[in-house]
């Protein structure tokens, strides 16, 4: 293998390109056990995802995770799983390429979008690679992340840039690092409650459920906390809703050390013996549905929340694939790339592309 890596077709007389990266979680290619360990594998040998060392982890994971979670979790998937595959990958290419739609439109010359997960396919690295070989030159960086986390949106950022250190021509680089509190993803996730309890009436409360991380992290400053707080707070204020409407909490623990509370599972089971009638719940930090909203939320914190003597818990779906979503994406991405050539009025990315190949022939250069 080379040293470094190179665009696998460049030259001198091909206009320079934007690129788009945006970055979710990932999912296993399929909905099997040996599927669903191969993605395990991946996800935890992450020291951002388990900060364990590597000493202490590595028998762990191998002699007992990786033994007994993937038949369990693939029960899981199978319940959620389309014709088409995964819920998560099929709601992000189609994201993916609805905001290079809007893109193609707002900006000038050459923009590429492409999606990468940080865990399964498609890879980072694959999808870097494709837009090397388009000659992006400038490469804006979007983890499908709101708030920002240390075992997420970082994750991505020393994934992607221990990746990009491998070429020998690195793109220039802005990197989108949160948007938890961007007003207009605020609108567009109170417009998604207010449509849904427009067509399906309103429940006796409203309950945010982020996905949980260990409370470690928080004492140690990662601000996921604190943005998690703060897009639910600033959602129900443009709700409209009284402190007692609506209630925040954290998901998806696993282990025995303490995680972010209070626990999503806990508190629907109170509501619940408390005879709560109707319970919605929203989880702003899943840009698309996935098995933690499809299925532990709208399933198995649904039947929870029953057994305990509630009623319906209903669940309000992510904003997916909207237009809504693409254009909120797209808008990030233009305000990102502020100042590039691209989003200059006068742009031409093909001005002198040809005396330059001439230039470079007389000195020399292959093409």
């Amino acid at each position: 293998m080379p040293r470094f890596l190179s665009s696998s077709n460049f030259r001198h007389d091909r206009a320079e390109a934007l690129g788009v990266l945006l970055v979710n979680l990932g999912t296993p290619d399929a909905a099997s056990a040996p599927a669903v360990r191969r993605y395990l594998r991946e996800f935890l040998s992450d020291s951002r995802i388990v900060e364990l060392p590597r000493w202490l982890w590595w028998p762990i994971l191998h002699g007992f995770v990786l033994r007994v979670r993937p038949a369990r979790s693939a029960r899981a998937y199978r319940k959620i799983w389309t014709d088409d595959g995964s819920p998560l990958l099929l709601f992000s290419h189609s994201l993916t390429a609805a905001v290079a739609e809007k893109l193609s439109v707002q900006l000038k010359g050459n923009v590429h979008v492409e999606l990468g997960m940080s865990y399964g396919n498609p890879s980072i690295p694959s999808a870097l690679q494709r837009l090397l070989d388009a000659n992006v030159r400038r490469l804006v960086l979007l983890p499908l992340y709101p708030q920002y986390s240390s075992t997420t949106t970082g994750s991505v950022f020393e994934a992607v840039t221990k990746c990009l250190s491998r070429y020998r021509w690195i793109p220039e680089l802005r990197f989108v690092n949160h948007y938890h509190d961007d007003l207009e993803y605020i609108g567009k996730l109170a417009d998604t409650v207010r449509h849904f309890r427009a067509t399906q009436g309103s429940g006796d409360k409203l309950l945010f459920s982020f996905h949980g991380i260990p409370k470690e992290s928080l004492t140690k400053g990662d601000p996921y906390h604190c943005h998690c707080q703060k897009t639910a707070r600033l959602v129900a204020g443009t709700l409209g809703l009284a402190d007692a409407d609506w209630l925040i909490t954290f998901q998806s623990r696993v282990g025995r050390q303490e995680w972010l509370q209070p626990y999503t599972d806990e508190t629907i089971k109170a509501l619940g013996a408390q005879k709560l009638g109707k319970l919605d719940v929203v989880c702003p930090g899943f840009a698309v549905d996935c098995l933690e909203t499809l299925e532990e939320i709208a399933m198995q914190n649904a039947e929870f929340f029953r057994a305990a003597g509630g009623g319906e818990l209903r669940y309000i779906p992510s904003l997916n694939d909207s237009d809504e979503h693409a254009a909120l994406l797209s808008r990030l991405i233009i305000d990102h790339s502020a100042g590039w050539p691209e989003t200059l009025t006068k742009y031409d990315p093909q001005a002198g592309l040809e005396e330059s190949q001439k230039r470079a022939r007389a000195m020399g250069a292959g093409n």
